[in-house]
């Protein structure tokens, strides 16, 4: 179910989709556990080296923007050196200390217009639309360069209460030419579903750091080269 005002999707829609030539193939985006100390960079370096990645985001909670900065430094080199976007999630103002790639923002951390000013016109700017074509399309207006879909899949990398059906992303790739990521308890094993429904994205946390993070980031490039 959803509360998007726009109404539901037929469910059937997602049979009917095929990828526009002109669109990208679905890349790769990893999200950081909670943790990033220690030696989460060597991890982090490793699972960069092991396949195709295009983006990496910075999340962390419950810590002042000075240890946030620490923290995220040494990993902003990693993925700079691998030509890899680097983006800071929920905070404008750590992304710009930074000179991060963009931000990623949930619906309570701002407006996309504020970002884009705050980052200038290259920055990469998500929001998270959770199961709401309304919503993604107000990001889209703002000026979003990607909108985030789930939880499709249960998830336990954080309290999620939404989760959308795949036919959103199909509908999505269909009708509008930003972006869109799928998120949430996404494995390699069960992500196929979502590449095949329109995802340009998956996002992937807790598959990747739960274990051997090259391993998982190989298991991924397979998959991906399947669709």
């Amino acid at each position: 179910m959803t509360d998007d005002p726009l109404g539901p999707l037929d469910p059937d829609f997602a049979a009917s989709f095929r990828r526009h030539d002109r669109r990208p193939p679905c890349q790769l985006y990893l999200v950081s556990p909670l943790d990033v100390g220690g030696a989460f960079p060597d991890r982090l370096a490793r699972a960069l080296d092991a396949g195709p990645v295009a983006a990496f985001q910075f999340r962390v909670k419950d810590i002042d923007q000075h240890e946030a900065a620490r923290l995220a430094e040494p990993l902003l080199r990693i993925c700079n050196d691998r030509d890899v976007a680097f983006i800071v999630n929920d905070s404008i103002g750590l992304a710009k200390r930074l000179g991060a790639d963009g931000v990623h923002l949930g619906q309570d951390d701002g407006d996309p217009r504020e970002a884009r000013d705050a980052l200038g016109p290259t920055a990469q700017i998500g929001v998270t639309c959770h199961d709401s074509r309304h919503l993604a399309m107000e990001a889209g207006e703002a000026g979003a360069d990607y909108v985030a879909f789930g939880s499709f899949y249960p998830t336990t990398t954080k309290e999620v209460k939404h989760h959308p059906d795949p036919v959103i992303l199909s509908w999505w790739a269909t009708v509008f030419e930003i972006p869109g990521v799928a998120i949430g308890g996404i494995t390699p094993q069960n992500a196929l579903p979502l590449v095949q429904a329109g995802a340009d994205f998956i996002a992937a946390s807790g598959s990747v750091w739960g274990g051997d993070e090259a391993a998982a980031v190989r298991a991924f490039a397979t998959m991906l080269k399947r669709d």
